[in-house]
């Protein structure tokens, strides 16, 4: 007014920035800036992370398989989706699962390797399997197949003694009467087997391990012992 010129007051009360080429001025908007592309640069990180973990555990762990067919009713239905258990490539360690009788896998058809089956393993190396009836006889005793469904077992076919060479399985639906299996084309080569069945996640209001069959054999019925008339005290008349 009187061509008095105010001076603005310091930013820092009495300090004024000018006084010490030390004082250095932090401006929150740059900080806010630094840290927003901070935290950008961990998060890409960690997804960068994350993928190549689900990566390595596709290829070498598990798998998504989509289940096409009837042929393994009533465990598994037509469209379902599972996870397999691809550890079984390695089950010469130690550590890694091993296949097992009454296992359901997923297998390149031996007859056709372009295509995928999925069956339950039911002989395994140096097992001797026979069908008479519909019933499996394995090593010369009935196999006591509980998760089977009468329904879809009405058949009773019957086939003659089939030994599993070593290095192959004997593989069947458990829907016998609608499932091309080894009684009709022959033994599993285990190069072929991909996956152990693990884990069905769709349809979700169905998803479940998929828990391991204990196939047991029933022990053939025993010989009625008849003591001998010598022994037995009877009286033999001429």
């Amino acid at each position: 007014m009187f061509g008095i010129r105010s001076r603005r007051p310091p930013p820092f009360g009495g300090i004024h920035p000018g006084d010490d080429k030390d004082i250095q001025v932090y401006k929150p908007q740059d900080g806010a800036r630094g840290s927003l592309w901070g935290e950008a640069r961990l998060l890409l990180r960690d997804l960068v992370f994350a993928l190549m973990i689900a990566v390595l555990v596709v290829v070498f762990i598990v798998q998504p398989v989509k289940v096409e067919g009837t042929s393994m009713l009533p465990r598994l239905h037509d469209g379902e989706r599972i996870f397999v258990n691809k550890l079984i490539y390695y089950d010469e360690y130690s550590w890694a699962p091993s296949v097992d009788r009454g296992d359901i896998v997923v297998f390149w058809f031996p007859d056709d390797p372009s295509k995928s089956y999925i069956k339950r393993v039911v002989g395994l190396p140096g097992d001797k399997v026979e069908i008479h009836d519909g019933i499996v006889r394995l090593n010369g005793r009935d196999l006591d197949e509980t998760y089977l469904d009468s329904r879809h077992n009405l058949s009773h076919r019957s086939q003659s003694e089939v030994y599993v060479k070593p290095n192959y399985y004997f593989v069947m639906g458990d829907n016998r009467d609608n499932s091309s299996d080894s009684r009709i084309w022959g033994l599993v080569p285990k190069k072929y087997i991909y996956g152990k069945a693990l884990f069905r996640y769709w349809p979700l209001n169905a998803a479940s391990v998929i828990e391991h069959e204990n196939v047991s054999t029933i022990a053939p019925p025993q010989p009625e012992h008849r003591p001998s008339p010598e022994n037995s005290g009877a009286v033999i008349e001429p």
